[in-house]
């Protein structure tokens, strides 16, 4: 969220004390709603999540929120594309005494979360999806392939504000949206629902699915979401 009401949660709520790296110009700390941070953090608990995969770090604010629902001996990996964004997270992790269980790890997402898969990494218990959003459909593959049955995958800001429900669009954001929203219904090896919020962001939503198998997507899956 880009509003000061963030910059002071992030400060208070999350780390604990202020953060100078959150003053330098142009560094934001999230686009995760207050809301959002607390209802991860229960969704987190809910499934006893002891591994976290996190696409998409920004200031790391869902970060923190995610991180403080894992034992002392649980591991979350959070990937972000621009250096200087996980420099500004880093610290804010350190400042909320949470360091040592989180790695924020740069490089493009889809690159990462292949090499994660060629070198054999454990699946996740939960993964939550906050990054690039024409690219949220082949995230939400390559989660799937890092998952197991009864990995949590939450994606955000999959309604934006009511746009995906209108057909055509010339926002990537929003055909990228609708790419993944069709993806999800579509495919066998989730159960998924969507929920609308409205909050300091206006109107958006969530999407939660829970893995019921994995592996990769069928071809016909694919034909499917072409037409």
């Amino acid at each position: 969220m880009r509003t000061s009401s963030t910059f002071s949660a992030v400060r208070t709520t999350c780390c604990g004390r202020r953060s100078n790296a959150l003053r330098q110009p142009g560094c934001l700390p999230s686009t995760c709603r207050p809301s959002l941070g607390r209802f991860l953090h229960v969704l987190a608990l809910a499934c006893s999540a002891r591994s976290i995969l996190e696409i998409g770090t920004l200031g790391g604010y869902s970060t923190i929120w995610l991180a403080r629902a894992l034992p002392v001996d649980g591991r979350l990996l959070s990937l972000e594309v621009e250096p200087r964004h996980a420099a500004v997270a880093r610290e804010n992790l350190a400042h909320a005494g949470l360091g040592d269980r989180v790695e924020v790890r740069v490089g493009a997402a889809l690159g990462v979360l292949k090499d994660l898969r060629d070198n054999g990494a454990d699946p996740y218990d939960m993964v939550f999806i906050d990054a690039d959003k024409p690219a949220y459909t082949e995230h939400l593959d390559a989660a799937l392939q890092l998952s197991r049955p009864g990995t949590l995958i939450v994606a955000d800001n999959v309604v934006r504000g009511g746009k995906v429900t209108l057909g055509a669009a010339d926002d990537e954001a929003v055909v990228g949206i609708q790419r993944f929203n069709a993806a999800l219904a579509a495919d066998p090896r989730v159960t998924a629902a969507v929920i609308q919020q409205v909050g300091v962001k206006g109107h958006d939503g969530m999407a939660i699915a829970v893995v019921r198998a994995t592996g990769p997507r069928k071809r016909g899956q694919d034909e499917a979401l072409r037409r």
